[in-house]
């Protein structure tokens, strides 16, 4: 978040797991969108490693018609494609093998000579999360960490952190043994999302906002992450971790931490996720008691999508079938600080629901209604800020007019802030400000271990509740928007989510 270099210095982006679905899909594409913003430097390199059976030409086709693919075959960049994959060199080996990082080791000295690299590396797990560790300990016994002559090592660690929060606290031990704290970025992609960044530039680059982003005048807060898709080819996965511990720690309360935070000293790394760990630290954690009021967890079943029938959860492949695992969440909760004390947080977040939304949604407090009582059929409704952060990325503001003729009838009209309208359209993964700030050092998008750690603070009472019975597992219907028991929720505060449409 501060000033960039124009583009970041030489080094090497190591992939770990390069033949998987993130690489080939987000990571490879933000690269090819970064050089053609010309901000990687000509002394640059990609090494992918990983298990996969291919030479490493056969490894540069792939990424090759990949890039064509993504990029669109009419509209492809050719000598952006070029210059990336003529860059590309492969080191196949499990992730357990010594003998591989011997090998990778190796390969880095060779590019270093070749493309004057400097001895400057950024590794990236995209890996399982059962091999972090492991990568991580051999980079460290192969000499590949150690930080000297003004060189850096890096590691990009993707979630999840953990499963629980004695898991979290023991993957931060253990990763800080071999690496110090500096050297390790955990990454959540929402946060290279163009949107969530501008929750920031919203509050505190506008004199409007900031003064009212408070107790006083916001009457509550709601986030929403929903998905029209089910489990996929997931349910294996999905059935051992379901929707609170795969989108609450890190999507949804990273959201709730950016838009409840104090203003940060300085726009740094340091003061930013300072003022972030603060918020968490300051939701109360739920206790068995509370969970039943506070929580809701359910479960799709059988329903439409699309238009067309799809089967519920228990019936989609490698799930048990008289699986509890939830599909969707809903919550309450709060921050006990001196900016938001009584102000209830509402977070919800499901698969099969009727449409693909995330979005912050600030209520104000309602204007008072005595002036318009007797004079107006609909009595004015609360304004309304709102925070799309995909699949559209705008911001509109929902306020009272009225409406022409003769009689005073106050109707809600918005205005409306949408990124490609006004800045053009772009087509970007979410990764390259990530990557590029991963490159150049710059850690303010990133969470450190005691964000993980206060996350899952906040989840673990929950999962230990719910596992000794408390709060029932509600069900829908695939395709509509919940369960009736979330809607009950905020209906007993007189609230309403705001409607999925």
């Amino acid at each position: 978040m501060n000033q960039k270099p124009q583009h970041a210095g030489p080094g090497v982006l190591v992939i770990f797991g390069v033949g998987g679905d993130l690489a080939k899909r987000l990571l490879f594409p933000a690269l090819y969108n970064l050089f053609q913003e010309g901000l990687l430097p000509e002394q640059f390199a990609v090494v992918g490693f990983g298990r996969t059976d291919v030479s490493e030409e056969q490894l540069r086709e792939q990424m090759r018609r990949n890039l064509r693919e993504a990029s669109g075959e009419l509209s492809a960049d050719t000598a952006a494609i070029e210059w990336i994959v003529s860059r590309l060199s492969f080191v196949r080996s499990d992730f357990t093998n010594p003998a591989g990082y011997e090998q990778l080791a190796a390969k880095l000295r060779e590019i270093d000579q070749a493309r004057a690299t400097g001895g400057n590396y950024l590794f990236y797990l995209a890996t399982a999360p059962e091999f972090f560790l492991d990568v991580v300990q051999h980079l460290g016994q192969v000499g590949l960490l150690g930080q000297e002559n003004g060189q850096w090592r890096r590691v990009v660690v993707e979630k999840p952190f953990g499963h629980d929060l004695e898991s979290a606290r023991q993957l931060n031990r253990d990763l800080t043994r071999v690496a110090e704290e500096e050297q390790i970025y955990r990454i959540d992609h929402y946060l290279g999302k163009e949107t969530v960044l501008n929750i920031l530039v919203l509050r505190f680059a506008n004199g409007i906002f900031e003064p009212i982003w408070n107790r006083r005048y916001i009457d509550h807060v709601q986030i929403t992450v929903a998905e029209t898709l089910g489990v996929e080819t997931r349910g294996g996965y999905y059935d051992h971790t379901g929707a609170l511990r795969d989108m609450v720690p890190n999507h949804l309360l990273q959201v709730l931490a950016l838009t409840a935070m104090e203003p940060p000293s300085a726009f740094s790394a340091t003061a930013l996720r300072g003022e972030q760990v603060k918020v968490l630290a300051a939701v109360p954690p739920l206790g068995a008691r509370d969970c039943g009021m506070c929580t809701v967890r359910a479960q799709y079943g059988a329903g439409n999508e699309g238009g067309s029938p799809v089967p519920g959860y228990r019936e989609e492949r490698r799930v048990a079938p008289d699986s509890r695992t939830e599909t969707y969440v809903a919550m309450k909760l709060a921050v006990d600080n001196w900016r938001w004390v009584g102000v209830p947080f509402y977070l919800r977040t499901g698969k099969r629901l009727p449409i693909r939304k995330t979005e912050v949604v600030i209520e104000f407090r309602k204007a008072p209604l005595a002036l318009f009582r007797g004079a107006s059929s609909t009595l004015p409704q609360a304004n309304r800020l709102v925070i799309s952060i995909q699949p559209e990325e705008s911001i509109s503001l929902e306020f009272q007019a009225k409406v022409p003729g003769t009689e005073v009838t106050v109707k809600p009209v918005a205005m409306r802030f949408c990124n490609r309208d006004f800045f053009g359209y772009k087509n970007r993964t979410g990764y390259e400000t990530l990557l590029f700030d991963a490159m150049i050092g710059d850690a303010s998008l990133f969470k450190r271990g005691d964000m993980i750690e206060n996350s899952w603070s906040i989840i673990d009472p929950v999962l230990k509740a719910w596992a000794q019975g408390a709060g029932d597992l509600h069900f829908y219907a695939a395709g509509t928007d919940g369960p009736e028991a979330a809607h009950e929720l905020l209906r007993r505060d007189g609230h309403q989510w705001r409607a999925l449409a």
